[in-house]
């Protein structure tokens, strides 16, 4: 691939904008084109950020040779519709977080892209900041001895009206896909996928959790507590506790400034973030992976791999079973699968 990497945006909302500001300043990417459902909002964005060309549908987007990776920024229940429609024109793809609404849609994903050989990544960005990375080696290594219990919250105090998206089960709403994705991705970096799931949640009149609590067991006898809610800002702390020690991350855990490493016996260690890694919310990081990786002809990033989200897609499945949240379509969906799979054909 070529030194300078070619993207597209789909999507025109806030993400997809701090995004595309921190990629245009990137020396080694180009932004050539956006797309929105409509082509004024295209238009707009493209204007703003000095894009060459603008489309109001996906598929113009998604047929662009000139682009080798699309950035896919829209809400998380369009996330299989845009990605796919991506992949199956040859593109390769950045995809938001919650990166679909379920296991299923993940999997099919991935399936569509392993089989094209083409490149697909969450844009699970917390997974790409160097000081996360530097915490994970520090664990790796054995620096708080064998890993007990892991704690990470994400709250907003909201409150939110209904007719808001996190408020929407047609768009995905709810605490848990859209911030507890955060708490569940940080207990999968340290832990892996949990062996057992028990979760409560505060629901709202429209279905969707307003605040869900989960217990994360894991066969090694570890266990983590993640929050989320919509309805309460929390301090967005996380730690991980071990046999021999203890990392808290104060504040901001997924993009985090410092972190405090207390080893027993020893006194504590503070690791901060370095000055040339730019912005704690830069979102920088994950974008020179993912061009890393295409230079290097890799289909998948070693930082953000598709098993691991496939992971945590099952474990966000899990705790939206335990608490009885449903989106609409994916009764109708799953009983039409099990019924073609009942089927057996004549010979």
């Amino acid at each position: 691939m070529a030194e300078i990497v070619r993207w597209g945006i789909l999507a025109t909302g806030g993400i997809a904008a701090a995004f595309t500001a921190d990629l245009v300043d990137l020396p080694e990417a180009e932004v050539v084109a956006v797309a929105s459902r409509t082509e004024a909002s295209a238009k707009a964005f493209a204007e703003r950020f000095g894009i060459e060309r603008a489309y109001g549908d996906w598929a113009a987007l998604a047929e662009d040779a000139d682009i080798d990776v699309v950035y896919v920024a829209t809400p998380h229940s369009a996330h299989r519709a845009a990605a796919g429609l991506c992949l199956e024109a040859g593109r390769n793809v950045l995809c938001e977080k919650a990166f679909t609404l379920n296991a299923r849609e993940a999997q099919e994903l991935v399936a569509l892209a392993r089989g094209r050989g083409s490149f697909l990544m969450e844009a699970m960005w917390m997974y790409c900041n160097p000081l996360v990375r530097r915490l994970k080696e520090l664990v790796d290594d054995g620096a708080i001895g064998e890993v007990r219990t892991v704690q990470a919250d994400f709250g907003l105090a909201g409150p939110f009206p209904p007719s808001h998206r996190l408020r929407d089960p047609e768009q995905g709403g709810g605490a848990l896909l859209d911030l507890g994705v955060y708490p569940v991705s940080f207990a999968h970096l340290l832990l892996g996928e949990p062996s057992d799931v028990a979760a409560r949640a505060v629901l709202s009149e429209e279905g969707v959790d307003l605040q869900t609590g989960a217990l994360l067991g894991h066969d090694s006898g570890a266990l983590a507590s993640v929050h989320c809610s919509i309805v309460g800002g929390t301090a967005t702390s996380a730690s991980v506790t071990g046999s021999a020690g203890r990392i808290d991350i104060p504040g901001g855990f997924f993009f985090p400034d410092r972190f405090v490493l207390h080893r027993d016996g020893r006194d504590s260690e503070e690791f901060a973030a370095a000055a040339s890694d730019g912005p704690r919310n830069s979102l920088k990081h994950e974008a020179r992976e993912v061009m890393r990786a295409l230079r290097a002809g890799e289909s998948e990033s070693p930082l953000v791999p598709l098993d691991g989200t496939l992971a945590v897609m099952r474990t966000l499945d899990a705790i939206r079973d335990r608490i009885g949240v449903r989106y609409p379509g994916e009764d109708a969906r799953e009983a039409g699968e099990d019924a073609r799979e009942a089927v057996t054909p004549v010979s």
